[in-house]
C-alpha cells in the first residue's frame, strides 16, 4: 500500500525519539497519529495536514481504549512512550510506587496499545514496534527498574510475534546512546568511543521503524542501534 494511504500511531511521540519518528513518517508519506501524556509538546508538533495528536496516557486503559477506538484504520503502532531516565537509586530505597511506574509506563503501557490496536492491525495485516534499550542486555549501577522493563519488552515482542502472526508482525528495537538535543554538545570522546565514530540521533532510530514497517519476512527481532557499543570489549586502562 502506497504510503500516503497508511495510518501510524506513535506513542511518546511529543518529544525526543518519538518526535523523530513522527516526523520522519510524515516525511515520508505516512499519516500519523501522535499520542502522549504532554498536552503542550503536542502542541508544539509542527502543524501537518497528515499529523493528528491525541492527549492520552498509555499506562490507562480507559485511555488507550478512547484513543484506539476513535481511529478507523492502523498500519503501523510504535511503541515507544516510557520514563527516559535510567537511574532509580539504591536498589534498598527503592519505593515501590517508582518501580511500579517504571512498569506501568515502558511495560504495560505496551502491553495496553497492543491489545487495543490488534483489531485494527489485524484487519490492515500491519506491525508493531516496540521500543526497548541495550540496557536490556547490559547495564550501569542503579537501573534495575527501567532495565527490568525494557528485558521485559524483549520478551513481551517475540511473546506476541508468535501470538499475532501471520496477521500482525511484531518487531524491536534497542536504542543504544541517542542523543535527543545537539549531538555536538557532547564530548569529542562521547562520540568516539563508538566503533560507528558518533552517538545515535532520533533519526537512525526513525529510519529503522520505516524498515520494520516494510520488512514483510522480519518478526520477533530486536534491533539493536547502538553504533556497536555492545559488539565493543571495554578493560581498564
Amino acid at each position: 500500500m502506497a504510503m500516503e494511504h497508511r495510518q501510524a500511531l506513535v506513542t511518546g511521540g511529543a518529544n525526543g525519539i518519538g518526535q523523530g519518528i513522527v516526523s520522519h513518517l510524515l516525511n515520508q508519506g505516512w499519516k500519523v497519529v501522535a499520542l502522549d501524556r504532554d498536552r503542550e509538546g503536542l502542541d508544539r508538533l509542527k502543524d501537518n495536514p497528515k499529523l493528528t495528536r491525541i492527549a492520552a496516557d498509555v499506562s490507562a486503559e480507559d485511555e488507550v481504549r478512547t484513543a484506539l477506538g476513535g481511529l478507523n484504520a492502523l498500519d503501523l503502532l510504535v511503541c515507544n512512550a516510557g520514563i527516559a531516565s535510567p537511574v532509580n537509586g539504591p536498589m534498598e530505597e527503592l519505593d515501590l510506587d517508582n518501580w511500579n511506574a517504571w512498569l506501568s509506563t515502558n511495560l504495560t503501557g505496551t502491553f495496553l496499545m497492543a491489545k487495543h490496536a490488534i483489531p485494527l492491525l489485524r484487519r490492515s495485516k500491519g506491525c508493531i514496534v516496540t521500543m526497548s534499550s541495550t540496557r536490556a542486555f547490559m547495564s550501569e549501577p542503579e537501573t534495575e527498574a527501567y532495565a527490568a522493563t525494557k528485558g521485559g519488552l524483549v520478551a513481551l515482542t517475540h511473546a506476541m510475534a508468535v501470538s499475532l502472526g501471520p496477521e500482525i508482525r511484531v518487531n524491536g528495537i534497542a536504542p543504544g546512546w541517542i542523543v535527543t538535543g545537539d549531538p555536538a554538545a557532547l564530548r569529542p570522546e562521547d562520540h568516539a568511543q563508538h566503533p560507528a565514530g558518533r552517538a545515535g540521533r532520533p533519526q537512525d532510530v526513525a529510519e529503522a521503524v520505516g524498515y520494520l514497517a516494510d520488512a514483510g519476512f522480519v518478526t520477533g527481532q530486536i534491533l539493536t542501534l547502538d553504533g556497536g557499543m555492545t559488539r565493543k570489549m571495554i578493560y581498564e586502562e
